[in-house]
């Protein structure tokens, strides 16, 4: 720090951009004089976020290239790979807070690399949905070339079980959860991951886990599910063994179920499923798959269905694994229901044999599973109405949100993706309100195609509806069963 004085740091600061000279010239007033003037003006930087610690180091090694990327200013270095950086950043002028990955510099000269960094960005720009970090922006600036993420609150999943040890049943069946739903949506875009692992699953600081890093993924033909039109020949060191090893294409879409398996065996357990070991002809070596100590030797006391459920998705030979992203997401919604049931019901030493059937639903397990794990936004400012709607569609396995008003559904499903399975508008006493907002959900491009259920109380209300095959009416008073029938014919067919 010897070379610079506070005068010279300053100019640079300016001149790259980082701050300007109003607030600069503030910071100075207020730091301490002295021997050490420029430490105390750096620190006064840092104190009122002006600058951050990732700035200055860049500054005084006499860096002055890495401080922008586009718009997106650099602030802090949140995730290093031997491939890429990641960064958190603001925008310029609106200090939006994103994350930004930018390929690292002895790769760029590379053709090869530059194309595989810049389809990762394209695959993941094409992905819209709460379980995949979504890329809003792909940049392939010969200098950095960089994409623009969501930034998320939280860590990855590999860090988070090392802090926490392992997780519980219930957690580890949300997150397995989310990741499959992540996969069944990617899987309907004709996208597979190709590179699942603990650290490439996000989990938000409400506990939501997010898919990132779709740098190798495959992307198939719909038309022709055999045909792959866009795959790389870089794949995942650990995907190559086993699909050698099984004699499946590299290609093959159930690989990403076996990895989700390992990422649950790994939550679970708190120890990897595959012996990790950076030796190659040891990641290669088919044993590594065939030695994987069984979870139920390990955790003799784990639900049974999880147990079934984990042997099912790593299963080595792939006719017996599960074949579908959207068959896993299905099965662990009705293991994570059983779980729940079983959790709200108190324990007595009768039930303790029961425990250890619980593979067999029971009653209240059989309707839980008439919804499916679907949302439904019911549109309704009657309490009463709003309760016993919200109670009976709960046990039945829907998960029930409730707008009090009209005033806030279409900014809602204007600017989030996947808000609801369908939606019910009541006219108990937002009258013809509801039946204007039914006709207008109807006719927007973002909602149009979304299943919706219009309650009504009289004919004129009925005339005035505008109905269509996923939009159906139903009559005060209402009868919770025909509601139910509506609502799981109406899901069933948009699914």
């Amino acid at each position: 720090m010897s070379d610079w004085s506070i005068d010279k740091f300053a100019h640079r600061v300016t001149e790259l951009g980082l701050v300007v000279r109003r607030d600069l010239d503030q910071a100075r007033s207020v730091s301490a004089a002295g021997d050490d003037e420029l430490q105390q003006f750096i620190k006064t930087l840092i104190g009122r976020e002006l600058m951050t610690n990732l700035q200055v180091d860049r500054i005084l090694r006499g860096e002055r290239h890495g401080f922008f990327f586009g718009k997106w200013k650099a602030k802090y270095l949140i995730g290093t790979g031997s491939f890429a950086r990641v960064y958190r950043c603001t925008h310029r002028e609106t200090d939006e807070v994103r994350a930004v990955k930018v390929l690292r510099k002895r790769y760029r000269e590379s053709l090869p690399d530059l194309e595989q960094f810049l389809r990762e960005g394209r695959m993941g720009a094409q992905l819209r949905h709460p379980n995949v970090v979504p890329i809003y922006e792909v940049v392939g600036d010969s200098r950095a070339p960089f994409m623009v993420m969501e930034f998320v609150e939280g860590e990855n999943l590999r860090d988070l079980v090392r802090v926490r040890k392992s997780f519980d049943a219930m957690t580890t069946t949300r997150i397995v959860n989310d990741i499959t739903a992540g996969l069944t949506y990617a899987a309907e875009k004709g996208i597979t991951h190709r590179d699942l692992k603990m650290s490439n699953v996000l989990m938000t600081s409400m506990g939501r886990g997010k898919l990132v890093d779709f740098g190798l993924a495959a992307a198939s033909n719909l038309k022709n599910e055999k045909e792959y039109a866009d795959c790389p020949n870089a794949r995942a060191i650990d995907y190559a063994a086993l699909e050698r090893s099984t004699g499946v294409r590299k290609d093959d879409a159930r690989s990403d179920l076996f990895f989700t398996g390992c990422i649950m065996y790994h939550c679970l357990t708190g120890k990897p499923a595959l012996l990790e070991t950076k030796d190659r002809m040891m990641r290669l070596n088919f044993a590594r798959f065939r030695d994987i100590v069984p979870i139920g030797q390990l955790l003799p006391d784990l639900p049974l269905p999880l147990i079934q459920f984990l042997a099912r998705a790593m299963e080595l030979d792939p006719k017996k694994r599960f074949q579908t992203a959207a068959e896993m997401n299905h099965e662990i919604k009705v293991i994570a229901r059983r779980l729940e049931t079983r959790a709200s019901v108190p324990s007595t030493a009768a039930d303790s044999k029961a425990e250890k059937s619980i593979d067999q639903p029971t009653e209240a397990e059989k309707m839980a599973e008439e919804g499916d794990g679907k949302t439904v936004l019911l549109v309704e400012s009657h309490a009463p109405t709003q309760d016993l709607l919200r109670d009976q569609l709960k046990k039945r396995g829907y998960r029930v949100m409730i707008m009090g008003t009209t005033d806030r559904l279409f900014p809602r499903f204007e600017n989030e993706d996947n808000v609801a399975d369908c939606v019910v508008f009541c006219t108990t006493e937002l009258g013809d309100e509801a039946v204007d907002s039914f006709n207008r959900f109807g006719a927007e491009d973002y909602t149009k195609d979304i299943p919706a259920i219009l309650i009504v109380g009289t004919q004129s209300q009925a005339d005035s509806a505008e109905t269509a095959q996923h939009r159906a009416l139903l009559p005060l008073p209402m009868k919770v069963r025909n509601l139910r029938l509506a609502l799981h014919k109406l899901c069933a067919t948009a699914g």
